[in-house]
C-alpha cells in the first residue's frame, strides 16, 4: 500500500508516546471518539497520526507542536467494539491548526522535513552513532546484539538510521520528543551518541 499524506487527519493524543518514522506502535482503540477516528480512518486512506500529549506548567494540557502520520497496518475489531491494532510511522509532520468539526482531535497538517547531511558527513555520522550503539549494547546476549546490529543494517541514511535507534533505544519521553522535533539529522545523531555516552 502506498502512502499519500493527506492535508488533514485524526490524531491520538497520548501522554508519554512519541513515534518515529519507520516505528510500529501496537494500539488499542476503546474511547469513542478514537473508534470513530478509526473506523474514519479505515474507510479512507488507513491513515492517522499520534502527538504526544503533556501538560503544561499550569495544569492544562499543551497540544503537541509536532508528531508522525502513520499507516494502519494491522487492525482487528473486538465483540466490544474496541480494537487492537499496528501502526507503522511514516513522517513526522507539524499540526498547523486544531480543527473541531469533529469528535476526536482533528488537525491541519503538514510535512516536515528533515535536513539531512552531505554523504561524507552523513556516512561518517552513521559510523558513529554505530559505534555508540555498539558500545552500549556490549553487555547484551550475542543474539540480542546481532539482531540490534541487523537493524542498523536496514539504514541507508543518517536519518532513518538516528530514528531506528531513537524508537528503540530512548524511553526518556523528553528526549524522544525532543528528537521527534528536531530537523537536523546531525543534531538528532549528536543527541543520539551523547545519550549512549551517559549510558556508560
Amino acid at each position: 500500500m502506498g502512502f499519500n499524506l493527506p492535508r488533514k487527519c485524526g490524531v491520538m493524543l497520548l501522554p508519554d508516546c512519541t513515534l518515529f518514522p519507520h516505528g510500529g506502535l501496537p494500539l488499542y482503540i476503546f474511547e469513542e471518539r478514537y473508534r470513530k477516528m478509526l473506523d474514519e480512518a479505515l474507510a479512507g486512506d488507513c491513515v492517522f497520526a499520534v502527538g504526544r500529549l503533556k501538560e503544561s506548567g499550569h495544569g492544562d494540557e499543551e497540544m503537541p507542536r509536532v508528531g508522525t502520520a502513520g499507516l494502519v497496518r494491522a487492525s482487528r475489531e473486538r465483540e466490544d467494539g474496541t480494537s487492537q491494532l499496528l501502526l507503522h510511522g511514516v513522517i513526522r509532520v507539524k499540526f498547523i491548526e486544531w480543527l473541531e468539526e469533529k469528535s476526536y482531535p482533528y488537525a491541519v497538517i503538514e510535512p516536515m522535513m528533515s535536513e539531512p547531511l552531505e554523504e561524507g558527513r552523513g556516512l561518517a555520522a552513521m559510523k558513529a552513532l554505530r559505534g555508540s550503539v555498539e558500545d552500549g549494547i556490549m553487555g547484551l546476549p550475542e543474539e540480542v546484539r546481532q539482531g540490534v546490529l541487523g537493524l542498523l543494517d536496514q539504514a541507508d541514511e543518517a536519518g532513518l538510521m538516528a530514528d531506528i535507534v531513537a524508537q528503540q533505544f530512548v524511553d526518556d519521553v523528553n528526549l524522544r520528543q525532543k528528537l521527534l522535533e528536531t530537523a537536523g539529522v546531525g543534531n538528532r545523531v549528536r543527541m543520539l551518541c551523547e545519550f549512549f555516552e551517559k549510558l556508560k
